[in-house]
Order: structure tokens, then C-alpha cells, then sequence
């Protein structure tokens, strides 16, 4: 089965991607809303496909990034109740090129717009970084909140920005989520 047709079958799964820049407590937050909300949620690709590199990653590498998301998300998405949280998308494809190559694979400015999500959470960079082998940037936090702001909004996509630490930020998200869709 085809990607475009699995999320078709589902399309009545409502799909929010919590984003942002390195170390915002994406994957910490994933699996709480995953939890909260008696569902699954899609972890990041590019974090084990980049675990296995000795190098940095190549113009390929993002491009395989890329596939092995959507991928990643197709496989999971049948498994979804109602809600399927995904930690991150390939926007951080696009990000990424953008930063390190000076431009995107054009197969993934393509298809950012067929790919939307329902609603992104995105995470503030309010939570102290923490230092982490693939993580490269802690003094561009502020940048990369600014791209993440520009490629939503380039999206026309419906974001909440999410600040706060401990119980406040877990507590913001799920409001956010509620507020979005009532009786979940």
C-alpha cells in the first residue's frame, strides 16, 4: 500500500507534530501526549538514522531522512487512535539542508505542502539545552525559532507555540490539543 493511500484509509486521524528547535523536549512531550491520549506517537526518523553515521550527514543522508519519515509515519499511522503524535516531521529536512547545505532537496519543498498535519505544537526554546551527541547548534536556539516560526507560517499551518517547564508545558500542550478538538 502506497503512503498517499494509507493516509487516505485513515484520514479521519487527526495528525499533530510537535516541533522545534534542538532540545525543547520533543520526544519527552510525544510520549506524553501519546500516553495522555491513549494512542501512539511517531518517533524521529533521523535520530537513529543518525546514530548509525560516522560522518556528518551527507545531501543524500537528509534526502533518506526524508523517506524514512514518511515511512515511519505511514507504518504507524494505522495504529493511531484517533490522535497520532509525531515527534517532529520532514520540515526538519528543509530546516537542516537549508542550514548546513544553503538549500533543500527539491523533493522535499515539493511535498511539505501534500504532507499537512492538523495541528503543530510547537516548542519554545524555554527549557535549558541539553548536551547531546547529535545535537550540534545550542547557541542558534533563537534562529532556529525563528525558521520554525517562517516554515509554519510559509505553511499557512495552525501552531500553537508551547512554553513553560515541568507540569505547566505538558499542561499547555494538552490544552492546546483539547481546544483544538473538543472532546478528544
Amino acid at each position: 500500500m502506497e503512503i498517499s493511500e494509507i493516509e487516505n484509509s485513515k484520514s479521519n486521524i487527526i495528525k499533530i507534530a510537535v516541533v522545534g528547535p534542538e532540545s525543547t523536549g520533543k520526544s519527552t512531550m510525544s510520549a506524553y501526549l501519546a500516553a495522555h491520549y491513549h494512542t501512539i506517537w511517531v518517533p524521529e526518523y533521523a535520530r537513529g538514522y543518525c546514530e548509525k553515521l560516522t560522518e556528518p550527514p551527507t545531501w543524500q543522508d537528509e534526502i533518506n531522512m526524508f523517506h524514512g519519515q514518511l515511512a515511519l509515519e505511514a507504518e504507524l499511522l494505522p495504529k493511531a487512535n484517533k490522535l497520532l503524535i509525531c515527534d517532529t516531521t520532514f520540515i526538519t529536512v528543509k530546516i537542516w539542508s537549508d542550514q548546513i547545505f544553503g538549500k533543500s532537496p527539491q523533493e522535499v519543498v515539493d511535498e511539505l505542502p501534500k504532507h499537512p498535519y492538523d495541528l503543530y505544537l510547537l516548542l519554545d526554546i524555554d527549557l535549558p539545552w541539553q548536551d547531546d551527541p547529535l545535537r550540534d547548534f545550542p547557541h542558534m536556539r533563537e534562529h532556529f525559532m525563528d525558521v520554525w516560526h517562517k516554515e509554519l507560517q510559509a505553511l499557512n499551518a495552525r501552531y500553537v507555540l508551547i512554553s513553560g517547564t515541568g507540569d505547566d508545558r505538558y499542561t499547555s500542550a494538552v490544552e492546546a490539543i483539547d481546544a483544538f478538538i473538543p472532546g478528544v
